[in-house]
């Protein structure tokens, strides 16, 4: 092992927040936690009717046996937006599995924005990542996931370990968008052409609505990306339109992103786009 990298205890850590809208704001009504997951305090940028927070975990990086859990639930016609300050950091494991549980619901009218910054995931890590996303009639959500295998910049591959993703929304029990899948450090899943086609950096951003207009897509497609030789595509399907990156690049898949929200933030939940500040520092 690097004698560079943190050697830590593992952590079992559950953070769970609920958010309500009283007269015209949305306040943070719960917070609980066990173990290094928190959230500080209510952040209002853009006004009383937006509740931005920011998910911290103070031990900077998850090792394996880390069990970490994030509960969060948004209330009718409340609207919240969760961020991260930094990079999530999956360090190497000898045998154990590092997991990580996310469960957000959303109840009728309102809306929730999942918008953390990169996943680094260290070579021979082993890291499995859950998501469940509920959603009520009415609901909306936008979340993006940006996903480094290995350190390119200081010439490290993903040659060994493994990620395990399950990525799993719903409306009232009905499925809108299932994906599972497994990715092997050295396999051959990372260079296929139907798999990651050698690149190191891969992003999602899914945008749930009850309803798309027809020329949201085509506006989407007219945003254009910083990584040359890099792929990306967007597909429109019922009530949710998928945005797909392939790089090198975790800074320019976040910037396509971002300027992906842009459009549909307004499009799909009626306010314009507020960069976290938190994003700046």
């Amino acid at each position: 092992m690097n004698l560079a990298e943190p050697v830590a205890s593992t952590w079992h850590a559950h953070l769970s927040l609920s958010f309500e809208r009283r007269a015209a704001a949305t306040i943070l009504a719960r917070r609980e936690h066990v173990g290094p997951l928190r959230v500080q305090k209510s952040l209002y940028p853009e006004g009383e009717a937006v509740c931005h927070a920011i998910v911290l975990h103070p031990p900077s990086g998850i090792v394996g046996g880390d069990e970490l859990e994030i509960d969060v639930s948004v209330g009718p016609s409340a609207h919240a937006l969760l961020t991260t300050p930094g990079a999530s950091k999956w360090y190497r494991s000898a045998r154990a599995w590092a997991q990580q549980r996310l469960g957000l619901s959303v109840e009728a009218g309102g809306a929730l924005e999942w918008l953390p910054q990169e996943t680094i995931v260290f070579d021979a890590a082993r890291a499995a990542m859950h998501s469940r996303i509920e959603l009520a009639d009415e609901a909306r959500f936008i979340g993006m996931e940006v996903l480094c295998l290995g350190r390119r910049a200081s010439g490290e591959t993903f040659a060994s370990g493994a990620v395990h993703l399950d990525t799993r929304v719903q409306r009232k029990g009905r499925p809108i968008w299932l994906e599972r899948g497994q990715l092997e450090g050295g396999g051959g899943l990372l260079n296929a052409s139907a798999g990651l086609a050698g690149f190191s950096v891969s992003g999602t951003l899914l945008a749930v609505a009850p309803r798309i207009e027809p020329g949201l897509l085509a506006a989407c497609r007219g945003i254009t990306v910083r990584e040359a030789g890099s792929r990306h595509g967007l597909t429109a399907l019922p009530e949710l339109i998928v945005a797909r990156y392939l790089g090198h690049s975790s800074e320019a898949a976040r910037h396509w992103f971002v300027d992906l929200w842009r459009v549909l933030r307004p499009a799909l939940i009626g306010c314009e786009a507020q960069v976290p500040r938190i994003w700046n520092t």
